[in-house]
């Protein structure tokens, strides 16, 4: 904005969150925000209380890895349209409607099975409602950027996260509330019917314009001199090269003509930041409940109060942002990331089920990962060329998840190896006398303390990171085409 500008008043800052398109965005948000949790941390929790091992809890926890290959079938989604829906409702309300009964009818599915009997069919519903969540993504995301101008970018955006703040509360919390006043049958069929709102959105908005974004001119250019090049071809073999390269190739090639030989550095960055935190997700309702804690408790505490906490560490991490810029908080953020989940080893030595210490460590680690979050975000933003944005950032996002996820399936058997065996368990608290307090929980002691050790190879590549952002920016790291 330029000086002469005209700043909008206080009035018509707060009137446009009534604009439909921001509204729209809340209930979408909702919709996106509704099966994350209902396939990761409380699928875990009913599993749990149902007698199923942790090895198996974490097994099925490789559910999730579908979030993390999104990007592979993302062009799918954005170019090939669906028989009849897409005539009828356009290429992006088209794909979420179909996404979006996905969902629905998945989580009803689920409901319908019984965890000692049915574990298998339940984890193929819970597949269907992920690989249905993530293209809901890819096209909620693509709709959300293509229905919002330069003055609403800012309020959609917050909208479209709070209405998924929303969702994740009522499938945390909320389903924890049902199934400990009800069934978790009963948790999953009401979760079923409020995918009806997304539904419903998709269904009384209307479709965007299809706008021509920043950059595409330039890459349709190399796209057409491609095709040219390889005219020889046969049509059913050059047309899924010109997509290929088009889609992909352009994307990974500008980012290490960019970046040159630090590209494999970010890379390995990006894919083990987060691993020490998502390493120990899996495991946390199930710690949880072996401690003693009830649903009730796990709610009020980890998702209610919890909830709030991340909120004002998303807020600080902004601030932080803003102050200092987000490569100079990166190695700061990977130590306290890592060593928040010391937080859940002292839990786990203290032995019983207090709320009140519970607490204390749910603060610690979700102000932290509302700080890291604010910062990693801003940190990948930055990364991305304009004239590839969306490719870019979805593939950084995904890599962000792939190796935590990977690992994390392997969580519940290191706990049943450690829980299950004493004299193992004891050898390794003889080393550490802080564990040995805590003999009915030390596997989980030295679980959580195994995933904060998890985060030292990410402390040590921020440290090169920063160094390297501290430098002048080189000519190849300006954010140009190629």
């Amino acid at each position: 904005m330029t000086a002469t500008a005209n700043p909008r008043s206080w009035r018509e800052a707060v009137a446009v969150y009534a604009h439909p398109r921001v509204i729209t965005l809340l209930f979408l948000g909702f919709s996106a925000g509704l099966p994350f949790l209902l396939v990761f941390s409380t699928l875990s929790a009913w599993l749990r209380e149902f007698g199923v091992s942790r090895t198996a809890i974490g097994f099925v926890s490789w559910i999730g890895i579908t979030y993390s290959i999104k990007f592979v079938w993302s062009p799918v989604v954005d170019r090939v349209p669906l028989p009849l829906l897409t005539r009828w409702l356009g290429r992006r309300r088209s794909w979420m409607l179909l996404a979006q009964v996905g969902i629905g009818l998945g989580l009803l599915a689920m409901s319908t099975c019984d965890p000692r009997t049915d574990l298998w069919w339940l984890v193929v519903f819970g597949l269907v409602v992920a690989f249905s969540s993530a293209t809901q993504d890819i096209a909620v995301d693509a709709f959300r950027i293509e229905a919002t101008d330069e003055s609403l970018l800012g309020p959609t955006a917050a909208s479209y996260q709070l209405g998924y703040r929303i969702a994740v509360l009522a499938a945390g919390a909320g389903a924890l509330y049902i199934a400990e006043f009800g069934s978790w049958p009963l948790a999953y069929r009401v979760m079923a019917a409020l995918a009806l709102i997304g539904i419903t959105t998709t269904l009384v908005t209307a479709e965007p314009e299809r706008r021509v974004a920043a950059g595409t001119v330039e890459r349709e250019g190399k796209v057409a001199e491609f095709a040219e090049r390889y005219a020889g071809l046969s049509p059913t073999l050059r047309e899924p090269l010109i997509f290929v390269y088009g889609a992909i190739v352009c994307p990974f090639v500008d980012f290490f003509v960019r970046y040159r030989w630090h590209g494999l550095v970010l890379l390995a960055f990006i894919g083990l930041f987060r691993l020490s935190d998502i390493a120990m997700g899996v495991m946390a309702n199930p710690f949880y409940i072996d401690m003693g804690f009830s649903l009730t408790d796990i709610a009020n505490v980890t998702k209610i109060y919890g909830f709030v906490m991340s909120i004002l560490g998303t807020t600080l991490g902004g601030v932080l942002v803003f102050r200092v810029g987000a490569a100079r908080l990166l190695a700061v953020t990977a130590f306290l990331l890592a060593a928040s989940n010391l937080t859940f080893s002292w839990l786990a030595v203290v032995g019983r089920p207090d709320t009140a210490m519970l607490a204390v460590a749910i603060s610690i680690d979700n102000l932290v990962t509302g700080v890291s979050g604010s910062v990693f975000i801003a940190f990948l933003s930055s990364l991305t060329n304009t004239a590839y944005t969306a490719t870019q950032y979805a593939l950084f996002s995904s890599l962000m998840l792939l190796p935590g996820k990977l690992i994390a399936g392997y969580s519940g058997l290191i706990v049943d190896w450690l829980q299950g065996s004493a004299r193992d368990v004891a050898a390794f608290a003889a080393l550490l006398d802080w564990f040995a307090a805590a003999p009915k929980f030390g596997g989980y002691a030295i679980f959580f303390a195994y995933t904060a050790l998890l985060g030292l190879p990410a402390l040590v590549l921020a440290m090169v990171v920063r160094r390297h952002f501290e430098k002048e920016t080189p000519p190849s790291a300006k954010k140009e085409g190629f």
